[in-house]
C-alpha cells in the first residue's frame, strides 16, 4: 500500500478526531463507512503510538490484518489511550501534549533460523519489527525500537523479558521469530 502525504494526514486527523471526541463526550467516534475513501477500507494491521513531550504514553496495535485500515486506526487509538496496561488512562488535560504516530505493518514473515549468530547478523542489517513467540508467550517490538536499542542481542533479550521469558530464550530453536516492516508517519 502506498500512501501520499495527503493520505497520511487524513489518517492522522482521523486518529486525532477519535481521541478528541471520546475525551470530550465519553463516546466513541461514529464514522459512516460511506464517508471513508475506498483506499482506507483495505484490511491492514496497525499500531498507534501516543507520546507526551517525547515520552511514550501508550502504544497498542495488531500484528495481522483483521479489520479495515481506518477502523483499525480508530480502535488502536482508543486502546493506546485507555487500555495500555503500562499507563493510566489518558486524561483531557493531557490531550494538547499528545502526539500520534501510526505504523502500518507488512505481513509478518517467519524467520528461518539457522543459528543465533545468523539471526543477529540479519537483524543488524535489516532492523525489522520482530515478533518473538514461545508457547503462550509472545511480544513484539516495532522497528522504531531500534532507535532506542541498537544492539541486536539487547533488543532480543529485552523482547524475551517483555514476553515473560528468560532473557536468553531467543537463542533456543523452539522460539519462533517473525519479522515485518512498517510504514510510519506522525503528527508534526
Amino acid at each position: 500500500m502506498s500512501l501520499t502525504e495527503k493520505d497520511k494526514q487524513f489518517l492522522l486527523k482521523l486518529s486525532r478526531k477519535a481521541l478528541e471526541h471520546i475525551l470530550k463526550t465519553g463516546e466513541e467516534l461514529s464514522v459512516k463507512d460511506s464517508d471513508i475513501p475506498k483506499k482506507y477500507k483495505e484490511k491492514k494491521a496497525t499500531f498507534v503510538t501516543l507520546t507526551n513531550n517525547g515520552a511514550l504514553r501508550g502504544c497498542i496495535g495488531k500484528l495481522v490484518p483483521q479489520i479495515e485500515l481506518y477502523r483499525d486506526i480508530i480502535e488502536n487509538t482508543y486502546s493506546a489511550a485507555f487500555n495500555d496496561p503500562r499507563f493510566p488512562q489518558l486524561t483531557k488535560e493531557e490531550l494538547d501534549g499528545i502526539r500520534i504516530e501510526i505504523s502500518i505493518l507488512s505481513e509478518p514473515k517467519a524467520y528461518k533460523r539457522t543459528s543465533p549468530e545468523a539471526l543477529i547478523e540479519f537483524l543488524s542489517k535489516d532492523k525489522p519489527g520482530v515478533i518473538l513467540e514461545m508457547g503462550f508467550h509472545s511480544a513484539t517490538y516495532l522497528p522504531q525500537v531500534w532507535e532506542e536499542v541498537d544492539n541486536p542481542e539487547e533488543f532480543l533479550s529485552s523482547l524475551c523479558l517483555k514476553a515473560g521469558l528468560p532473557q536468553d530464550m531467543w537463542k533456543k530453536e523452539n522460539v519462533k521469530i517473525s519479522t515485518y516492516s512498517v510504514m510510519k508517519f506522525k503528527e508534526k
